[in-house]
């Protein structure tokens, strides 16, 4: 009708809006760094040291990409040597409530999950 606002047009393929952010959060880096800044804001090294196997380049592309998409704030210090936090935002911290329940879900069928594989590829 003239007037009302039309539903913006999506591109071919690109599907619902639940795909782009499982395209940016569904990785094991963006959870596990999102879930190491559940306790308090972190410093680079602090958070290279709780996550792990993670690169430094690896995670600072991760913490760009949690950034640009409003899951955590980045601060920077003016002090010498600088000093760079990062924290969950607003979002960030409203997105901890499905993604421990994911991770609790996780928790409890594993077993059962690595059960089937086994059972999968040996045909049994």
């Amino acid at each position: 009708m003239p007037g009302e606002m039309d539903e913006p047009k999506q591109r071919p393929g690109t599907g619902c809006p639940v795909r782009g952010v499982l395209d940016r959060i569904g990785d094991q880096w963006s959870l596990l760094t999102l879930e190491a800044l559940d306790d308090d804001k972190k410093r680079f090294n602090e958070l290279l040291r709780e996550i792990g196997d993670i690169s430094k380049q690896m995670l600072s592309k991760t913490l760009r990409h949690l950034e640009q998409d409003g899951f955590i704030s980045r601060t920077v210090y003016p002090e010498v040597p600088p000093r760079v936090e990062y924290e969950l935002t607003e979002m960030g911290r409203s997105f901890l409530v499905p993604m421990k329940a994911l991770i609790g879900w996780a928790d409890q069928n594993h077993s059962a999950i690595i059960r089937s594989r086994q059972r999968h590829e040996t045909g049994v």
